[in-house]
């Protein structure tokens, strides 16, 4: 939801994010059956040991990698990519190498115990991963889509436009690339217990997501998921979606405390700039759900979206 500007802080609040992304991906995953993806790539392969090839749009410091790679399994090769080379280069050994040389690879492997990205789910998995620094706002079709089996990104199509994902469906689609976009936040949220005031900062903060985010266009926000659901399946994909909801309890962890926190003072900042005559309003609101934080609990809603190409 906050979207700070400065790299390092972009970082820092991606870090703070992940365990919160884990755990809503986790309670969506069942509902997505994301074993289809490797069955598919088997069986258009005639061999589950060829790579699974990745894409991994707007790949920051490599959580989408992090989550996904374990539970997908096998051998796999992704590329990420992202506009923002500092990020890429918080990505681990890293530091130093060049953004975008073919010699700049990395490998990671993990089993059920403990994997380079955390905790395993009981299946081996190798990855070989490239990255790209590319603005994709411009060069999305430039990427290598007739070699992939799957595009994917987490938290990326609340910022881009409806002309922007019309290009993505269209590019997809004409490669018969699987498509896998998670937490894309879908309007709904929820503090406990309620603030008067709740309501008319989050309509603030929800037009604030709608202004252009570089992508072309005013931002899809929460209209994000829907409008891909809806244009994939015209575009004859077969299409699974499950609610990704973070559950942020300040009563008793102090990660979400600190999560929580940062959504206030977040919300806050985009509601003023959003409105700047409501500064005194929302400024209250902010002081008192900070005092609050601690005895709240913050439900933010957010949609994954699994879709594979025509048979």
């Amino acid at each position: 939801m906050a979207s700070p500007t400065a790299a390092s802080f972009s970082a820092d609040w991606l870090q703070q994010r992940e365990p919160f992304d884990t755990a809503a991906r986790d309670a969506a995953a069942p509902r997505l059956a994301l074993q289809a993806l490797r069955e598919r790539s088997a069986a258009g392969h005639g061999s589950a040991r060829l790579p699974l090839r990745i894409i991994d749009l707007a790949c920051g410091t490599g959580a989408n990698l992090r989550w996904l790679a374990p539970r997908l399994g096998g051998a796999q090769q992704w590329l990420v990519v992202d506009h923002d080379a500092a990020l890429l280069q918080r990505w681990p050994a890293c530091r130093g190498l060049p953004v975008g040389s073919h010699k700049a690879r990395l490998r990671y492997s993990g089993t059920a115990a403990r994997t380079s990205f955390g905790t395993g789910i009981g299946i081996g998995f190798s990855a070989d991963i490239l990255r790209r620094q590319l603005d994709l706002a411009q060069h999305l079709e430039s990427l290598p889509w007739q070699a992939a089996q799957l595009v994917t990104a987490s938290a990326l199509l609340d910022l881009v436009s409806a002309a922007w994902l019309q290009r993505l469906v269209a590019v997809a689609s004409a490669a018969r690339v699987a498509v896998l976009m998670a937490l894309s936040v879908d309007g709904r949220q929820r503090f406990a217990p309620r603030d008067a005031d709740d309501a008319a900062v989050a309509a603030l903060f929800e037009a604030h997501q709608q202004r252009d985010k570089g992508f072309g266009g005013p931002a899809l926000g929460a209209a994000a998921g829907p409008a891909l659901v809806l244009a994939l399946r015209r575009a004859g994909y077969r299409v699974g979606q499950a609610r990704s909801d973070w559950w942020l309890d300040g009563r008793h962890d102090t990660q979400a405390l600190a999560c929580q926190q940062a959504l206030i003072d977040g919300m806050a900042g985009a509601a003023i700039e959003q409105q700047p005559a409501a500064v005194a309003s929302v400024r209250a609101w902010q002081l008192r759900r900070l005092a609050a934080a601690a005895r709240s609990t913050l439900r933010v809603g957010h949609l994954d979206v699994l879709a594979l190409p025509p048979r």
